[in-house]
């Protein structure tokens, strides 16, 4: 199988069960309604599991264009690919969004708040604060990629490697991911945001673009800067990128700490 093809097909399965869950949790008159944010970190993790075994040993299972830039940035992935694969991956999420979408059709109109709707396709911050919604998403992907590059460095049990990863993503969801609904994955978040914006949703309401910029640069900036802190920690390599990426990181962290968030009415 082709890697591009491949990173569309993992990406799918990725969103196809990972939205699922939200769906299954949020719309009404579903048997997993209110399954609650345990499930739903539990079902990201084991999305992911599975799409790691269904094309890991194809494209390398990335699935997110946060971790092809990572591993770009590092030399552990051909730059002439980067495109493919997130133009792949983005598209792949399209899919599984619109997958989900179809299979519970009849829940749609059941449910009238759009927010939730919305929910099962993208993410938001639970506080609306931009500068902390960055700082979430940044130090959650930072996260994701310094645990991808350690948990590649370890030998595992051959067939265990995927449910290492899938636990990692359980464990940000648990305990990083309720500002935010832990994107970590520009793909994941602006595939099925763009169907949100296409499909015809009843009572969907807006597809807040105004915010779709924190879940693709938040996770870039973290991811990138996870895997050059690893290199730096592991290689000793410290190039010119590893001080402008983590500068830039510890600025918007900082910028975050101290900014005035005015409270929800």
């Amino acid at each position: 199988m082709n890697p591009f093809i491949a990173e569309f097909i993992g990406t799918m399965i990725l969103i196809t069960f990972g939205g699922g869950i939200v769906a299954g949790s949020n719309l009404k008159n579903t048997y997993a309604n209110n399954a609650g944010w345990l499930t739903i970190c539990l079902a990201w993790g084991m999305a992911v599991t599975l799409a790691i075994y269904a094309v890991g040993d194809i494209s390398g299972a990335h699935i997110n264009p946060a971790v092809t830039l990572g591993f770009a940035m590092v030399g552990d992935f051909p730059w002439s690919d980067v495109p493919g694969y997130i133009l792949a991956q983005v598209l792949g999420a399209m899919a599984g969004a619109t997958i989900v979408f179809v299979f519970y059709k009849a829940h749609w109109e059941k449910t009238e708040d759009p927010g939730a709707k919305k929910a099962v396709f993208c993410t938001a911050g639970a506080e609306r604060s931009f500068p902390n919604n960055m700082a979430n998403e940044l130090i959650a992907s930072f996260f994701l990629l310094f645990g991808l590059s350690f948990i590649g460095a370890n030998n595992f049990t051959d067939g265990l490697n995927p449910l290492v990863v899938g636990a990692l993503i359980a464990a940000i969801g648990f305990s990083l991911g309720g500002t935010t609904g832990f994107a970590i994955n520009p793909a994941r978040d602006f595939g099925p945001r763009l169907m949100h914006a296409i499909l015809p949703i009843p009572g969907k309401g807006t597809s807040d673009w105004a915010y779709s910029w924190i879940p693709i640069v938040g996770p870039i900036i973290g991811g990138i800067t996870g895997t050059l802190l690893y290199k730096a920690l592991f290689t000793g390599n410290c190039g010119a990128y590893f001080w402008v990426f983590m500068l830039l990181s510890l600025a918007i962290i900082i910028y975050s700490a101290f900014y005035k968030h005015e409270k929800s009415s």
